[in-house]
């Protein structure tokens, strides 16, 4: 046993049990720049108390209702860990969390993180808290607290994992999805970055199928490592998403009627999450372009059109439901913002055909047109 060897009757400490308190503090000495760098109206951002403070009246809003979520990165984390490149992995962390307060039409106010390991190696949990950090600033959120937990025995080697907290803010008669999503409303797609933050186990079962190291050239990237290239954070859609509300009128009457965030599940088991009752997302695969991560994935599982679209985003990380008629208006809107949209479809009356998806139950499942390899490798 630890230090009883020599010294029977030596104390045993915490240090001794494989938590370092010191490190914890030299943490948090490292990372105040980076929380500091994040403030926002309603949030001063200072580490060291109990809980974080936030001011709803300081940050603008008169009628607000809160919306909150959480979320982790999944197995992505075994690329970022084996591979030794955490800066980016925070970047995922915050826009699992923020992306799906957005579609609410919520603005990401504050953000807190969770940090566990075996023992803290305090150079990797500044950098990886450092993502969390610019993910935040890019949401407009401010990362307000979290906690790093060392747990010897829970984890092994140089693991850790990652969860997310955010809280945001809509006024009360902006809530999306609206009610009167209706038959002719268009779907404009965002592209992705990649693969985003989902499905990575099946994604490291191909990588070991195809007998790839992490730093081997990715086979859908020249010039990249397959690591690096597998990494690629997961798009933030808050500030244009946000932009192009306020540009067309609002979530209560302006021509943008929802979101719908394509996170795990896919297009197949996320759109039906914000139809009304007896409505139907139809999607023309052959208007989206699919980046080429995505058709080695499909090429190196041998996987159809209906395994891809509900394992992965293909390409669309995030759908806008917008009015038929000032659809142009909501397009143009979210060119502003800096997005490239594309009219991936359209609302249809149900055909009976329901879906699961994600607790809707009794969901119309989304009708596929076209196929999904007309653009692939793009």
């Amino acid at each position: 046993m630890p230090n009883r060897g020599q010294r029977p009757n030596a104390p045993i400490t915490y240090r001794d049990s494989g938590v370092d308190i010191d490190a914890g503090n030299a943490l948090v000495q490292a990372i105040k720049p980076l929380v500091r760098a994040t403030r926002r109206p309603g949030a001063d951002v200072e580490l060291g108390g109990f809980g974080g403070l936030f001011d709803l009246k300081a940050a603008g809003f008169e009628d607000p209702v809160l919306v909150a979520a959480n979320d982790g990165v999944g197995t992505k984390l075994m690329i970022a860990i084996a591979s030794g490149m955490h800066d980016t992995i925070g970047i995922d962390l915050v826009a699992m969390c923020v992306n799906d307060l957005v579609v609410q039409g919520a603005e990401p106010l504050f953000f807190l993180d969770y940090l566990a390991t075996r023992k803290l190696d305090v150079d990797v949990a500044r950098r990886v808290i450092g993502g969390i950090a610019a993910g935040c600033k890019e949401a407009g959120c401010a990362l307000i607290g979290g906690e790093t937990a060392e747990m010897p025995g829970m984890y092994q080697g140089d693991d850790y994992d990652l969860g997310g907290f955010a809280v945001g803010a809509v006024e009360r008669g902006e809530i999306l999805p609206r009610a009167d999503i209706a038959t002719g409303d268009v779907l404009i797609g965002l592209a992705s970055s990649g693969v985003h933050s989902n499905a990575y186990s099946l994604v490291r079962r191909l990588v070991a199928e195809e007998r790839l190291g992490w730093e081997a050239p990715a086979p859908f990237a020249p010039g990249r490592p397959l690591a690096a290239a597998l990494l690629e954070p997961t798009r933030i859609y808050v500030r244009p998403l946000l932009a192009a509300l306020r540009a067309t009128g609002g979530g209560a009457t302006g021509a943008i009627k929802g979101f719908c965030h394509i996170t795990g599940g896919g297009l197949s088991e996320n759109l039906p999450r914000v139809m009304p009752t007896g409505l139907a997302a139809h999607v023309d695969l052959g208007t989206i372009r699919v980046p080429p991560v995505f058709g080695w994935l499909k090429a190196a599982g041998r996987l159809d059109d209906a395994e891809m679209l509900r394992t992965f985003n293909c390409g669309i990380g995030m759908v806008v439901v917008a009015e038929k008629a000032r659809a142009d208006a909501a397009m143009t809107a979210l060119r502003a913002a800096g997005e490239a949209p594309v009219i991936i479809g359209e609302v249809e009356p149900g055909r009976g055909v329901k879906s699961l998806a994600k607790g809707k139950g009794e969901a119309e499942a989304v009708r596929f047109s076209g196929r999904l390899g007309d653009q692939l490798f793009v």
